[in-house]
């Protein structure tokens, strides 16, 4: 079944560079395009570690995490820092950061609920508790980069949430309800002004933004997935590459992991494996992989840099329900990502999904009309990644055969810190330990459930159009209305 969709036909009002046409600025945006290379820049920044080999005998051990993405490296140095005795085995179906870990923006957000709007709509009697807790988890995510040295390109430089001339006027109205919600929970932002927005990031679309500085990170998403592979197999994890879990079942007093050339028996198991099909059935139904794109520019010269300011180095993104985020990497090049949330029949994932040449055209059309002054600037990266995406928009957690396997999926794209979070607290859960993040009912309560096919494609389909025409006139229509009064609100 095709993945086009109403939305497909929805574009934002013109915004065509000064003495461009339409016609004319299409064409540039795919001549900005056309030798860019189909595959995730980040490949390209370090040196590739060597791979881990492959599992091909039967093994013992006390703890299993399957899933060699941050949810899983995150539970594997955790769980080694709390008890370096324990016996830990990592095991992934390709290589370690090779899916969202490894290819994704590199937004470390401190908010766990998708930005407090969100958090307020579904954890409201808990929201200043997890605010609380996303700041800390950010901050013991840079503790421990200093810590083991991990060289990841981290910036610490916060984010700005953008709001532009084609936003409808009662987007702008929530931004400033979120910066007084965010001032009441002692938090330190600024509103800014037309004036004072476009004079931080130069581009003529801008009419104000929110700036939260502190509360995230920019980082390198491969190397911070490769750093923390070399801080795990330093501590003593035992890393397998190429080893596809194809089933989690009791086993004794323990659980059996089963790979096609050997099984792990272990005391308990760590189940990390985003959006790919889970190994638990019960968890199908909480989760979809929703495709991303985004591209990355050729080095900017000192010129170009100078004509748009952004000299604090924000991270950014735009307040509508189809949005761009956007950033600066350490070589400056601007990576431009989001726009396009792509569902395909089924959940499906594979690799061949991962290419999206329509998308990357739309996300370049868009790139020019808000820095018209950079129209010369060509992509040098194109790619895409499946995201797991929850009804609530968050991670969320569960523990299975007899609380000995516990999970952490549905990040919805806000895992890079995130992950973390979830690691510490589901090794909470298998040890039983009732830390604050443990108690709470973000924790313990699951989002609503995807319905099964064919009222997800369509449901989902027809959300990404009445998200649009949201997003051009400022209007929840009778579908969005009924999915709020259901609990399923889409409004990211």
């Amino acid at each position: 079944m095709s993945d086009s969709t109403p939305a497909d036909d929805v574009e934002p009002a013109s915004a065509s560079p000064e003495g461009w046409s339409d016609t004319a600025l299409s064409r540039r945006a795919l001549d900005a395009i056309a030798d860019a290379e189909p595959y995730p820049y980040w490949t390209e920044s370090v040196e590739i570690p060597e791979s881990n080999p492959t599992l091909v005998r039967d093994e013992h051990c006390d703890l299993c995490i399957v899933g060699a993405g941050y949810t899983g490296l995150w539970s594997a140095v955790i769980a080694k820092e709390r008890d370096p005795g324990r016996d830990v085995i990592l095991i992934d179906k390709g290589e370690v950061g090779g899916a969202a870990s490894g290819r994704n923006g590199g937004f470390m957000e401190s908010s766990l609920t998708h930005g407090v709007g969100n958090g307020m709509a579904r954890h409201a009697d808990e929201i200043d508790v997890l605010e609380d807790l996303g700041i800390a988890n950010l901050n013991e995510i840079e503790a421990s980069i200093q810590r083991y040295e991990m060289d990841c390109d981290y910036e610490r430089t916060g984010v700005i949430d953008v709001a532009h001339t084609r936003h409808p006027s009662s987007y702008v109205d929530e931004l400033r309800e979120e910066h007084d919600l965010l001032r009441s929970l002692g938090q330190r932002v600024e509103w800014l002004d037309q004036e004072a927005m476009r004079a931080e990031i130069h581009s003529p679309t801008y009419v104000g933004g929110l700036s939260r500085p502190g509360r995230a990170a920019l980082v390198d998403p491969a190397k911070l997935a490769w750093e923390l592979k070399r801080v795990a197999t330093d501590l003593g994890v035992r890393i397998y590459e190429h080893t596809k879990a194809t089933s989690v079942e009791k086993d004794g007093r323990g659980v059996l992991i089963s790979t096609p050339l050997g099984n792990i028996r272990c005391a308990q198991a760590v189940l990390g494996t985003n959006a790919d099909k889970p190994l638990l059935k019960r968890i199908r139904q909480y989760m979809v992989p929703v495709y991303d794109y985004c591209l990355v520019t050729e080095p900017l010269t000192a010129e170009q840099l100078a004509s748009i300011g952004w000299k604090r180095r924000q991270g950014l993104s735009d307040i509508t329900n189809q949005f761009h985020y956007y950033r600066l990497t350490a070589d400056n090049r601007i990576l431009w990502g989001g726009y396009d949330a792509i569902y395909y029949w089924g959940s499906k994932v594979s690799v061949e999904l991962e290419s999206r040449p329509e998308t990357w055209a739309k996300l370049s059309e868009h790139f020019f009309q808000t820095f018209p002054q950079l129209i010369d600037v060509n992509f040098s990266h194109v790619w895409g990644g499946a995201i797991d995406t929850s009804t609530r928009f968050s991670v969320f957690f569960g523990k299975a055969l007899s609380d000995r396997v516990v999970y952490a999926v549905g990040y919805t794209g806000l895992g890079v810190a995130a992950t973390r979070f979830a690691a510490s607290t589901m090794l909470d859960l298998l040890q039983g330990r009732k830390s604050i993040a443990a108690r709470t009912d973000f924790v313990q309560n699951k989002p609503l459930p995807f319905p099964p096919e064919p009222f997800r494609f369509v449901g989902i389909q027809a959300t990404r159009w009445s998200m649009n025409r949201e997003d051009q006139t400022g209007k929840r229509n009778r579908w969005l209305r009924t999915l709020d009064r259901l609990g399923l609100g889409f409004d990211s």
